[in-house]
């Protein structure tokens, strides 16, 4: 069966535990048309980018999917009617990810406080000796003929 990475995002109003419910009933549809959900991960409540709806934040979740293609129509209808989602998006992959996504990584990351070897706001580039402006030669030669 094909595999597929699909990711919704849920109104900010609702609770976590509402938007978990959402996660299982779309996880059954799956389920019941002979697929299977391999990974389900919660990405929190994310600030967007501009407003979806009125909305300024959304609940992210992330399923890998084995399913047939006609799982995925049916969820994405299922989505489509409920008003609790704003958005989704499904992408046929080769292989599913093991462990964590790039999202829980970042996440990780941003707990740890970790910035890497970047070093500052434009890196650790070394700009060499500063040379002294022209402005500054032209005063000490003047300085120096008086």
């Amino acid at each position: 069966m094909p595999l597929y990475e699909h990711v919704y995002m849920a109104r900010q109003d609702l609770s976590g535990q509402q938007v978990e419910e959402l996660t299982t009933q779309l996880s059954g549809v799956i389920t019941q048309m002979g697929g299977k959900v391999t990974k389900t991960e919660y990405w929190g409540l994310k600030s967007l980018s501009y407003r979806i709806n009125k909305n300024r934040k959304a609940h992210m979740t992330l399923l890998n999917v084995d399913a047939p293609a006609a799982a995925l129509n049916e969820v994405e209808r299922q989505e489509r009617l409920s008003e609790d989602v704003l958005r989704y998006l499904t992408i046929r992959v080769e292989e599913l990810e093991e462990g964590p996504s790039a999202m829980m990584r970042k996440s990780d990351r941003d707990e740890r406080g970790d910035r890497g070897d970047r070093g500052g706001r434009f890196g650790d580039r070394d700009r060499g000796e500063r040379r002294p402006r022209r402005d500054d030669d032209a005063i000490e030669t003047a300085a120096v003929e008086e």
